[in-house]
């Protein structure tokens, strides 16, 4: 699983005009399951999000976490983030899950977030989604959570 997450001072997703999702302070992820993903490897990216340490504490270290701050969590799938960009103009997606084990991984990951974090938020899979955010700091990252070995 692979998770881009942006700390943010406030984000939506649109979907044919209408706000599907929306957060004010916390961390837009963009999320790709990839080829092997499980629910475990999901879980995992999700504890990560949540404990992640990208929030700045009294002396302006980034030492604080979305679960110490209570700030806003806005999952958005976006496969294009597993692209073998190696060789080429043009992408290929072949790391990505298909889209069966995609969906179903992604929406594993929301309903578990909503579980264990009471402000998130989440686009829609396979949707044309319109993503507005005001990045903070610009603070963005890149996690991946490898897919078990075969």
């Amino acid at each position: 699983m692979i998770g881009l997450l942006q700390r943010v001072s406030e984000a939506r997703v649109d979907i044919a005009g209408e706000t599907v999702g929306a957060i004010g302070r916390g961390l837009l992820v963009l999320v790709c399951a990839e080829r092997g993903d499980d629910e475990a490897s999901a879980f995992r990216l999700l504890e990560r999000l949540l404990n992640y340490r990208v929030f700045a504490d009294d002396l302006g270290k980034m030492n604080r976490s979305l679960r110490d701050t209570g700030g806003g969590l806005l999952l958005v799938p976006q496969f294009t983030l597993a692209a073998d960009t190696n060789s080429g103009n043009r992408p290929s997606f072949t790391p990505a899950a298909p889209p069966e084990l995609g969906r179903s991984l992604f929406d594993y990951l929301v309903a578990r977030a909503a579980e264990l974090h009471a402000v998130t938020g989440s686009g829609r899979f396979g949707a044309d989604m319109q993503v507005s955010l005001t990045n903070d700091g610009p603070v963005t990252f890149w996690l991946r959570v490898p897919p078990p070995a075969s």
